[in-house]
């Protein structure tokens, strides 16, 4: 079966929980892939009392983080909210996104959590292995595990770890801000995925590849075609 109707098996919460542990045994930990020129922001909102989701993808060029191209789509949400299940939810709509997109993205840098997840499964590392690239999870808040108190310094990290494993890392992207999330989606270490998010993240607390997507989510932006 193709890997992009993976998604589309789980019809209920305990058939999506055997699945993700079916998608775990998949998950690549290491770096997987070649030279990037371009990365893409991954976010997904909702509307209408969460009846509707909204998937947006925003490709920038890694060189100068410029916008090459993005999309927005709307669809009838279909899964229930589920916590550590919200990949059913999303998964689907980002696909049909990504599919819509003509630049295909070197590494896509979700808005959520990748290893970081109770079953080592959640948003981008689902994401990663039915769409096949290169993810990162990147979250705003703590979901579960432990860390030490991080430096202030831009750059600063510590390992998040659950139950004696790393399952990602505290990242101080600016001076004195508060720290992310950074976890391994799919084919990527952990040690290039913070470099990658901290590349991503010049200015401010989050990469510009979630800034924009998350603005395009809210319709806040508009769409880049090429």
């Amino acid at each position: 079966m193709p890997q992009k109707r993976l998604s589309s098996l789980a019809t209920n919460p305990e058939s999506a929980i055997a699945l993700q542990e079916k998608l775990r045994q998949q998950i690549i930990l290491d770096d997987d892939f070649g030279p990037l020129e371009t990365v893409a922001g991954v976010d997904v909102g909702f509307e209408d009392n969460d009846q509707i989701a909204c998937a947006a993808v925003a490709v920038l060029r890694l060189s100068d983080l410029k916008v090459q191209e993005s999309v927005a789509i709307r669809r009838p949400v279909t899964f229930p909210y589920v916590p550590g299940l919200l990949a059913f939810r999303e998964v689907p709509i980002v696909m049909e996104a990504l599919a819509s997109l003509k630049t295909q993205p070197g590494l896509l840098i979700c808005d959520g959590n990748g290893y970081i997840h109770p079953r080592r499964c959640g948003f981008a590392c689902h994401l990663g292995i039915v769409s096949g690239l290169p993810t990162i999870g990147v979250a705003k808040t703590p979901y579960i595990g432990e860390f030490e108190p991080l430096a202030n310094d831009r750059g600063a990290w510590q390992p998040i770890t659950d139950a004696g494993e790393v399952i990602g890392a505290a990242l101080r992207t600016q001076h004195k801000v508060k720290p992310i999330y950074v976890s391994i989606g799919h084919r990527i270490s952990l040690r290039s995925a913070i470099d990658l998010v901290l590349q991503c993240a010049p200015k401010y607390r989050l990469p510009e590849t979630t800034r924009q997507a998350d603005q395009l989510s809210k319709g806040n932006a508009q769409p880049v075609t090429l």
